[in-house]
């Protein structure tokens, strides 16, 4: 139950993070990236969340302006696939308090931390959100006593 990819678009279709856990060259990445995009926001909002794509499945959820999209196998289930969206939304929103999409673009770096400490080679490593909250207080702190070193 490996996730291949982790998208996060804009409802303009800008790709604001992106995490591959398989590899993909330069190329074949953007030309995934926009038909993967084009492909979920043509979908009407009604419209159940899964589209089969290649010999994949992309399992996708908005919130607010955002949309959080994953690649998987045919075979992972779905439903898992959501509940581990809704959970990196949650650490996201309980780190950032009330996660937006300027927070992801100001902080891109903070996010790909906090989706690091989530997955791990694609697949869930942590479900404590207070243990992932834990360990990105402790890197925000190395990052500020990094910071006020350089400043002497």
């Amino acid at each position: 139950m490996a996730i291949d990819f982790l998208l996060l678009i804009s409802r303009q279709g800008k790709v604001r993070l992106a995490k591959y856990y398989v590899p993909y060259t330069r190329k074949e990445k953007a030309r995934t990236e926009r038909e993967v995009v084009s492909k979920v926001l043509a979908r009407p909002r009604k419209m159940c969340n899964f589209i089969e794509y290649r010999d994949r499945r992309i399992i996708y959820k908005r919130y607010a302006s955002l949309y959080f999209i994953t690649c998987v196998s045919c075979d992972d289930n779905e439903l898992i696939t959501l509940e581990k969206i809704h959970h990196f939304v949650e650490v996201l929103d309980r780190y950032f308090g009330s996660v937006c999409e300027l927070d992801i673009i100001f902080n891109f770096h903070k996010a790909y931390y906090v989706l690091d400490e989530i997955f791990i080679g694609g697949q869930l490593q942590e479900t404590s959100k207070r243990k992932i909250l834990a360990m990105c207080a402790i890197q925000d702190e190395m990052m500020e006593d990094s910071a006020n070193a350089s400043e002497r």
